[in-house]
């Protein structure tokens, strides 16, 4: 049968493997049952979309919080509640792509920029496919041609190091690359990690092209910071947007503490959950404004949420996401 869903924006449909793991049940693409139909009888329906959130949960103290049932979470658009549909709280392997500057202004950090990485990449769900792309005035894949993904520690430790520290920086082409190296992937959640000092002067493509780029992925995106005052080509704003934009985090840690940055990025990443509802008909394009709650009643108050907030309703199968 084909697949005839979008898998593409934080508004996708849901795709194949996490059909799997909801319906329990070798499906070959989005079904769901007809009004009406015997239980194990499905039906395609192109006009079904659902806007799906990677979503984190953070309590008073900045840690992750895990294990939260579905009732603990609300959603809004435009105002409105609508139900979960699809929520999944546990440790789903992630498409995940490691983005490292190794422009000249880096070269003082790379020792521990790299060890920092390794931490990340320890961290990882051994279900991960990852990708590691090394960047200064050109965008260069650490794995080799032949191996788009890959879950080996070595293999990635050996990418990581591939990168010459020289040149002058090209942020916004890197990032480009690294959403568009993870439509590539098979799994339904995405996330890049961007280590650099935030700063750009080589791209051949602009700040708005990433934005918009961004805007239109499902990814979620951390960041960590490494700059010094005073650094003129520093750019940690961007760093910022970048996180908020798709619902992740930025970390500017000193370089002592870079691995502990990496490995909250980890934690993070593992403790995330998936929520999704189908949104009301419109118009090609309207924004949706989307709110995600918590509250749990055996931890009280001061439950925080990271998600992304906004939406663009699609055309077709699927709508693309914004800020």
């Amino acid at each position: 049968m084909e697949r005839q869903i979008a898998t593409r924006g934080m508004a996708s449909l849901v795709c194949l493997s996490f059909l799997r793991l909801l319906c329990g049940a070798q499906l070959a693409s989005l079904q769901l049952p007809s009004r009406g139909s015997p239980p194990d009888d499905f039906t395609i329906h192109q006009d079904v979309r659902l806007v799906v959130l990677d979503t984190g949960v953070k309590d008073h103290s900045g840690s992750y919080v895990a294990g939260l049932p579905r009732e603990a979470f609300t959603v809004t658009e435009n105002g409105r509640a609508y139900p979960i549909t699809v929520f999944d709280n546990s440790d789903l392997p992630v498409t995940l792509g490691v983005v490292v500057d190794e422009s000249q202004s880096m070269a003082p950090k790379r020792l521990e920029v790299l060890t920092a990485a390794e931490a990340l990449v320890k961290g990882s769900n051994p279900r991960d496919e990852v990708f590691v792309l090394n960047f200064n005035e050109t965008v260069t894949k650490g794995l080799p041609p032949s191996v788009p993904f890959s879950s080996n520690v070595a293999q990635l430790r050996n990418a990581l190091h591939r990168g010459i520290p020289q040149g002058r920086t090209a942020l916004y082409d890197a990032v480009l690359d690294g959403l568009k190296h993870l439509d590539k992937g098979k799994m339904d959640r995405k996330a890049l990690v961007v280590i650099s000092d935030g700063g750009d002067t080589a791209s051949k493509r602009r700040r708005f092209e990433m934005l918009s780029e961004l805007e239109r992925s499902g990814a979620t995106i951390y960041a960590i910071g490494l700059y010094r005052p005073g650094d003129e080509d520093a750019d940690p704003g961007i760093l910022r947007r970048l996180a908020h934009m798709s619902g992740g985090e930025a970390y500017f840690p000193d370089e002592s503490h870079m691995i502990s940055a990496c490995q909250k990025i980890a934690r993070a990443i593992r403790s995330r959950y998936v929520i999704g509802y189908r949104p009301p008909e419109g118009r090609p394009g309207d924004l949706r404004h989307v709110h995600v709650a918590v509250k749990d009643s055996k931890r009280g108050g001061g439950l925080s949420v990271l998600a992304r907030t906004a939406y663009r309703y699609g055309e077709g199968t699927s709508a693309t996401p914004t800020r």
